[in-house]
């Protein structure tokens, strides 16, 4: 284009290509357009400033970026959020805070970028602060703010935070309703996933993608399966997700063989499994006692479609095999798990060794267990259950009082309950209130 002598650059021009430089953070690149941007004379657009600024400030140069600020004619709120949107990217958000309180002004994008740094970065106290004293909110707000409760497990707050944001006259999106779905699958909040899902009919909202695997999901975490295949069948729009949704949901239920059924639907339908697919349906193998369905899948999955076994498949297999007495080929298995990953797989083993009264076996294992977690709980608590199976009780008292010494405890139970809309969590323990 520089060389057409019959077309010169505008100030659309400039930008487009700055933005270019940002994306790949070449700055020796941009710092040419800068020159050219100086020689033509758009130096004070604020546009081409703009973008300037973010360029420099994505790439790191902070300093340069907050000069050319300073010495803008003319800058504006999207001036600041140049530097600032920044700041928040690099997770440098006590710099993006000090910047966020100098800004003489504020758009809604600014408290948006505040809010989301704050989530990503575990502060949700900070984020609703933010959140609260923004004067106007999209979207996109509350669907941060959502997200960073949802992340944090309060789930009581997602409820309610979704029954402000409809009371304010703000309609939930897609990323919304996926995430409210997913808060009410993980506390067992049938009658809230049950609003969520006649809000989408209500409002004739597709259900497809991401949105119906997060109803699936709900509605099978929920125990209601038969709501979660029905979901499933009036789906049109399905992708691999949504397939994995509901073998996850029939393994759950217990329904092995309509998962291994499913599974061969899915191929049929022209998707390729992925890593998920086979630990749903190496998981409903291993809860319905499929043995040797679940060699089938193991197979397949690594020589058919070249997945690489992670811990959840070894996992599985490993349960499987232990459930029907197979301990060394089960051994062999677990013994395949990168080390710092197999503590859950040797967890698993060692509750199979139990429940077949292979005592010899399951005290090599606990001591595995206790190598892999020696601040974990289970390891001591395990070990301890073995010396009293074989009757060496002054062992197991002696293994619980260095337990205690070195200032490892049993995590309490911990269960949790949807009433009302208002999610009520018990601990093992807890004295109950009269």
């Amino acid at each position: 284009m520089l060389s057409d002598d019959n077309v010169d650059p505008d100030k659309y021009s400039y930008t487009f290509v700055l933005k270019a430089c940002s994306v790949i953070r070449n700055v020796g690149a941009g710092r040419q357009v800068h020159g050219h941007v100086v020689k033509v004379g758009f130096v004070g657009n604020v546009y081409i400033c703009n973008t300037l600024i973010h360029m420099y400030a994505k790439a790191g140069f902070f300093e340069v970026a907050r000069k050319m600020l300073d010495e803008m004619p003319e800058r504006d709120v999207v001036s600041w959020n140049a530097i600032l949107s920044a700041y928040v990217d690099m997770g440098m958000m006590e710099e993006a805070s000090k910047l966020f309180d100098e800004m003489p002004e504020r758009n809604v994008e600014s408290g948006n970028f505040m809010i989301s740094g704050y989530v990503n970065d575990g502060k949700v106290v900070e984020a609703r602060r933010v959140f609260d004293g923004m004067l106007v909110k999209d979207v996109v707000s509350w669907n941060a703010m959502v997200t960073g409760y949802a992340h944090d497990a309060q789930f009581d707050e997602v409820f309610r935070l979704v029954e402000d944001m409809r009371k304010s006259g703000m309609k939930p999106d897609d990323y919304t309703l996926v995430n409210v779905l997913s808060c009410c699958a993980r506390v067992n909040g049938l009658s809230q996933g049950e609003w969520v899902h006649g809000f989408i009919d209500r409002n004739n909202i597709e259900v497809g993608g991401f949105l119906a695997t997060a109803v699936v999901d709900m509605y099978s975490k929920c125990g209601c399966i038969e709501k979660a295949l029905k979901t499933f069948n009036n789906t049109s729009n399905k992708d691999i997700s949504t397939w994995n949704a509901i073998i996850n949901g029939l393994a759950l239920h217990g329904y092995g063989e309509r998962a291994v059924q499913t599974f061969h639907e899915l191929l049929t339908n022209g998707f390729t499994p992925n890593d998920v697919t086979f630990v749903g349906v190496l998981s409903a193998c291993s809860r319905s006692g499929l043995l040797n369905e679940g060699y089938k899948m193991f197979e397949l999955m690594v020589h058919e479609y070249g997945i690489k076994p992670t811990i959840q498949h070894y996992g599985c297999m490993v349960d499987l095999l232990g459930r029907f007495g197979l301990l060394d080929e089960a051994e062999s298995l677990a013994k395949q798990v990168p080390f710092e990953e197999s503590q859950v797989v040797w967890e698993s083993l060692l509750g199979a060794c139990r429940n077949h009264n292979n005592v010899d076996m399951a005290e090599r294992v606990s001591k595995k267990v206790l190598e892999l977690g020696p601040r974990e709980s289970s390891g001591y608590v395990q070990l301890s259950n073995v010396h009293a199976l074989k009757g060496r009780f002054n062992d197991a008292v002696e293994l619980r009082r260095k337990m205690k010494e070195q200032g490892v405890f049993k995590d309490p139970g911990c269960s949790m309950i949807e009433v009302d809309g208002v999610v009520h969590e018990f601990l093992a323990g807890e004295g109950m209130i009269l």
